[in-house]
């Protein structure tokens, strides 16, 4: 008995010492880190040698996602053979709220809702046409999908929503299998919770491309009623998301694109430049899809009117950036519009031209859901409901103005399926109208306005195809052999202008109140010149002698230079100074 007391105390000793031990090992603090090499397998094999873990796989950028310790990074910062950032936000670009007598209008007597969105684009003349987007098929990168009839499925009763994938949750529920002969064989259940939106971002951004159900003037409330949708869901349910889980959204946009035709994807969402685009992680990304044919659409954020206010991924050169005009509650009157005082404008750090186009983004409506969007439950008063169940909500943004770009693209990718990214961009810009004022001079910079109002029809009949994107090679930028640098400056007066190109001044005074025409008239200098690239060195830019150091100051305070530079694997110093999340409500206007 006694021996037997004496190793049941030995044993409750035992345990307590090992109990202390482990109560009294500290919690040891991780982060988390993109790690990028040449290779997806060098970049995953380093991590797991000095005992990190590999939360993402990012090969789109060969890259992964690592939660690492201060020790872990510190051995992996000695490997020159990677580059290493840490993890950051980015959100979707929030909406602006309307005005009340806004938004009456949109009811139009309550006989249902009324768009003039499609009217305003010329996409309606490509609808009476036949021209839907049918065939093509659209990848939403936001906060999810509502699951209603009017966004499942097309006007035929076709369903329309091919896939939904998760990107946070790393889950993908594929509502068909797979292509066949043109024939797409859908599964019966089309009620999957992957990809649900908590939000109502996603949803409203997507019923703004495909919403086939018409209004009372019968005119389709969505700008491509004929696309097929694939939800991508990177977003949570305020509007937040990380810099891996966007990439890895957009790396399943690259591995799935054959398998469900995509051709174009849509980017509303943004986050601050902290390097140039070259290095930033989700541009990257973007030029890889850019480069593998297709299409990007990104807004340019609502962070205006101020100059050099473009976001990521917006502020990629290859993609369409889209800014938001404003048509003052009088879609069928063009004299009073103005551009959107909430737009972002350019040019861009490395001095390119954004945004390409603007695209209508005030009094936008969508489908969202009373009951479960975010978005609504906070703002219940721009709600409004449509027959049984359709439920609509009125909001302003660039993101609806990309959405709406993103219809145009759609339909001019069914007319030609041959058209590259390239060629769809000079399209768009060849067919778009600027703003002019009484004398026939732009109302609006090229810096605000680029080339101008999208015009779906001007576009699908432009025979422009070799007008945007000139002088550079995006797999040559991808491979870090060379970067590009546009033709923006600013004199010792703190005025925009462009390099070699007479006309293009701006002094960046803000915006006025006066409504300017939209006009097909306008005679660029020299074409579309400013839309071509310079060679980025860090010292002369292309022959011409101007100087672009990695030390350059703008007048806004864009200084970039110790802190921004990768040696042997260093981090920025900077780059998670500022999160990315979703943009402030802006007045309504």
């Amino acid at each position: 008995m006694f021996n037997k007391a004496i190793v049941f105390v030995i044993a409750i000793l035992a345990s307590a010492i090992v109990f202390a031990a482990e109560q009294a090992e500290p919690t040891v603090a991780k982060a988390s880190y993109i790690v990028q090499a040449d290779s997806y397998v060098v970049a995953k094999e380093a991590v797991i040698r000095v005992g990190g873990e590999v939360t993402h796989e990012l090969n789109i950028i060969n890259a992964v996602g690592a939660s690492l310790s201060v020790v872990q990074l510190g051995e992996l910062s000695k490997d020159s053979r990677l580059k290493i950032q840490k993890d950051r936000s980015a959100g979707v670009a929030a909406a602006t709220l309307l005005s009340y007598s806004t938004l009456s209008r949109t009811v139009d007597g309550g006989d249902g809702p009324s768009s003039y969105v499609s009217t305003i684009v010329g996409a309606a003349d490509l609808h009476r046409k036949g021209l839907t987007g049918e065939g093509v098929t659209v990848a939403v990168v936001d906060t999810g999908y509502y699951q209603t009839n009017d966004l499942a499925k097309k006007r035929d009763g076709q369903h329309r929503v091919l896939a939904q994938y998760d990107a946070i949750s790393s889950q993908t529920f594929s509502a068909v299998d797979e292509f066949d002969e043109g024939e797409y064989d859908f599964k019966d259940n089309l009620n999957s919770s992957i990809g649900s939106d908590a939000n109502g971002h996603g949803s409203h951004v997507t019923s703004i491309i495909a919403n086939s159900e018409r209004d009372q003037n019968g005119n389709y409330l969505g700008v491509a009623p004929g696309v097929n949708i694939v939800s991508v869901k990177a977003f949570d349910g305020n509007g937040n998301g990380t810099y891996l889980d966007v990439i890895r959204g957009l790396d399943w946009i690259l591995t799935n694109a054959n398998k469900y035709d995509i051709r174009v994807a849509n980017l509303s969402f943004s986050a601050e430049p902290q390097s140039h685009y070259w290095d930033d992680p989700i541009n990257q990304a973007v030029m890889r899809l850019w480069s593998e044919g297709i299409v990007i659409v990104a807004s340019a954020g609502n962070r205006g009117p101020d100059a050099m206010s473009i976001g990521v991924p917006g502020n990629v050169p290859y993609v369409i950036t889209v800014g938001s005009m404003n048509d003052n509650g009088t879609p069928l009157h063009s004299a009073d519009d103005t551009l959107s005082s909430f737009s972002s404008a350019g040019p861009t750090v490395e001095g390119f031209v954004k945004p390409e186009v603007v695209a209508p983004g005030n009094s936008l409506i969508g489908l969202m859901n009373n009951g479960s969007h975010k978005i609504t439950m906070d703002h219940p008063e721009f709600m409004f409901s449509h027959g049984d169940s359709d439920e609509y909500f009125a909001m302003s943004g660039t993101s609806q103005s990309a959405a709406v770009v993103t219809g145009v693209v759609a339909m001019l990718l069914q007319g030609n399926a041959a058209l590259t990214p390239d060629q769809v961009k000079c399209k768009l810009m060849s067919g778009a109208s600027p703003a002019v004022n009484d004398a026939s001079e732009l109302a609006y910079s090229v810096f605000q306005q680029g080339a101008g109002l999208v015009n779906a029809y001007a576009a699908m009949a432009s025979q422009e195809t070799d007008c945007a994107n000139g002088g550079m090679d995006v797999q040559a930028d991808l491979a870090g052999k060379l970067h590009y640098g546009g033709r923006a400056n600013v004199d010792e007066n703190g005025n925009y202008y462009l390099m070699d190109l007479d006309g293009y001044l701006w002094t960046n005074n803000s915006l006025g109140t006066e409504g300017y025409l939209w006009t097909n008239g306008y005679l660029w200098t020299n074409g579309y010149l400013w839309t071509n690239a310079y060679l980025w060195t860090n010292g002369d830019v292309g022959t011409n002698g101007y100087l672009w150091t990695n030390g350059y100051l703008w007048t806004n305070g864009y200084l970039w230079t110790n802190g921004y530079l990768w040696t042997n694997g260093y981090l920025w110093v900077n780059y998670d100074k500022d999160s990315a999340g979703i943009n402030v409500w802006v007045q309504p206007e």
